[in-house]
């Protein structure tokens, strides 16, 4: 096993590709736009790393992404190896790039939103149909709920629905024209006095305090996620211990055209794999329900408690 490590390494361009993959997962054309070499060379090197098992891949619909292994031997093994790779002027360059990457994917998310905040609710209507998604999010809402965060707020259709059954609703979303028009479903006094609280922020980096949420959900967003395990492990910094989190999402789709039409990111969540995320940022799932809407797909919506 040592011997097929070591070989799958023995180069300078699996090398760099290893060194970039332990920080980000990234596809094979970002893969190819920070390295500069042509495609057929970079998947040949990601295919000899992924068959020794030091990679990882993930088919998304059309798209194929690449990262290290998240547990196991191959990733024990990198990590004893990593003291004794000093990063050289390319590999920094690499990683400065690989962070501009998933910048200019997040000010791509964040200039969409802003141009179909308007039309935003339409579009989900068009998926959701007849689904009251809202009442969904209030019916898991604990009693006597302190400060309820819905994360990635949008026009705040569900914020507004969980304010009677909330002392006070915090609304996060990364688009500023979004949260204009969410702030007008409420009145000035619920404004004034505090009871509501509209803030704008990126997701990975939430502008809320430690275990600041009782109650937490995040509706039709984590899909818009560059890392979603990320976001997840973010959520629970500003979970309270036992507060409830309601995660409402599609289940793994084929339908590319939600990309374009949508902005998603990733084309819906194995169950599976999405309680062994939640598992892995601090979260107890409590149970998970399928519920069918429109464009032949399927909604997850799972709660859990913070743990």
């Amino acid at each position: 096993m040592a011997l097929l490590f070591f070989k799958a390494l023995s180069d300078e361009t699996r090398l760099r590709l290893v060194h970039i993959l332990l920080h980000y997962e990234l596809s094979v054309n970002e893969l190819v736009s920070i390295l500069d070499m042509g495609q057929s060379r970079v998947s040949r090197h990601l295919k000899i790393l992924t068959e020794a098992g030091l990679l990882t891949s993930r088919r998304d619909g059309l798209w194929v992404f690449y990262a290290t292994p998240r547990a196991g031997e191959e990733l024990d093994f990198l990590r004893a190896i990593t003291p004794f790779v000093h990063p050289d002027a390319a590999m920094r360059a690499d990683l400065n790039m690989a962070a501009q990457i998933l910048e200019e994917r997040a000010l791509k998310t964040r200039q969409f939103f802003n141009a179909i905040a308007e039309d935003w609710d339409e579009l989900n209507r068009e998926v959701l149909g007849s689904f009251d998604l809202a009442e969904a999010v209030c019916d898991a809402m604990p009693d006597g709920c302190g400060t309820a965060v819905d994360l990635g707020c949008g026009t705040g259709a569900v914020l507004a629905r969980m304010l009677p059954k909330a002392q006070g609703v915090i609304g996060v979303d990364g688009s500023a024209r979004m949260l204009e028009i969410c702030r007008r479903r409420f009145t000035p006094e619920d404004l004034a006095e505090g009871r509501v609280s509209l803030r704008i922020g990126e997701l990975s980096h939430l502008p809320l305090r430690d275990r600041e949420a009782d109650f937490a959900c995040i509706n039709l967003v984590l899909h818009h996620l560059s890392d979603p395990a990320e976001g997840l492990r973010e959520i629970r910094r500003i979970m309270a211990v036992g507060g409830r989190f309601f995660v409402a999402d599609f289940q793994r789709h084929a339908d590319e055209t939600m990309r374009s039409r949508y902005g998603d990111r990733w084309l819906g969540f194995d169950e599976q794999q999405l309680g062994l995320d939640l598992a892995a940022a601090g979260f107890a799932v409590l149970h998970c329900k399928h519920v069918q809407v429109n464009r032949n797909m399927t909604m997850l919506l799972l709660s859990a408690e913070a743990r």
